[in-house]
């Protein structure tokens, strides 16, 4: 049994066959998947999965940082509607917050404004975050060391960062990594890392459609391949996949309050 704690099921790249794709991460022990937000246009396509299937699909709220624009205030205003009105909708997260500088600097003050409002926000609620890090883990970090208190928590989604990385995140107390299709890229250097990374400290996901574990790395990414990064994690642990199952399940459990 295992939980995708990170996958954008709502995407175009599922319409023509979601229900199927559902079907086999449920007939591969998918348990249940957690959805990310990105901005206001992805909002009624998860709130349409989270309707369909509540037992199964738990979703997030928050700004992607890919997606901040010059207009940060209006789109935070959005996503504070949702977050802070859990009547219809409830969420086990904000997410997908944090900072992406790998394509494009424009708007790093706006990203700054919006990560560092976003995980405020989730204090007052008491909810874990979701953070996107690329090419900005020392940004990120700068506004967590402001802001890391008992009440923080979250996961570092797709980590793929330095040992120093995995031990600075470690350090804040309340944040695990989200390890996912790039711990099996035979020249990412992941597996090395998380020699030095307890298992107590991981959760496992897929980012679907994106980042396709090996063997079905050039392909469209799904829940039902969460296995194969587990199995890539046995040799790491010395455990079998069921028992690698088990703990991340419950890591994901505990970090996202879920039932």
């Amino acid at each position: 049994m295992f939980i995708d704690t990170h996958a954008h099921l709502y995407a175009n790249e599922f319409d023509e066959d979601r229900s199927e794709m559902l079907d086999r991460a449920l007939n591969a022990g998918i348990t249940q998947m957690l959805l990310p937000n990105i901005d206001a246009d992805s909002i009624p396509g998860m709130h349409q999965l989270m309707e369909n299937y509540p037992a199964q699909i738990k979703g997030m709220m928050g700004l992607h940082p890919a997606y901040v624009t010059a207009d940060v205030a209006q789109q935070l205003e959005q996503i504070e509607h949702y977050l802070f009105n859990q009547t219809t909708f409830k969420y086990c997260a904000v997410g997908e917050i944090g900072m992406d500088l790998y394509w494009d600097k424009t708007f790093v003050e706006q990203q700054k404004i919006a990560f560092q409002t976003q995980v405020r926000w989730a204090k007052k609620l008491g909810l874990p975050i979701a953070i996107h890090a690329r090419k900005a883990f020392q940004e990120i970090y700068e506004i967590l060391d402001q802001e890391n208190d008992a009440s923080l928590k979250g996961v570092f989604h797709c980590f793929g960062g330095s040992k120093q990385d995995a031990k600075k995140i470690m350090e804040y107390g309340g944040f695990k990594l989200g390890i996912g299709g790039v711990l099996t890229y035979k020249n990412a250097g992941l597996m090395n890392v998380l020699e030095h990374v307890p298992l107590t400290q991981l959760v496992l996901e897929t980012d679907a459609p994106y980042l396709s574990p090996d063997p079905m790395r050039g392909k469209r990414n799904e829940p039902s391949y969460i296995p194969f990064i587990a199995e890539k994690l046995t040799a790491i642990y010395q455990i079998s996949v069921e028992e690698i199952g088990k703990a991340t399940t419950q890591n994901a459990k505990e970090l996202f309050q879920l039932i």
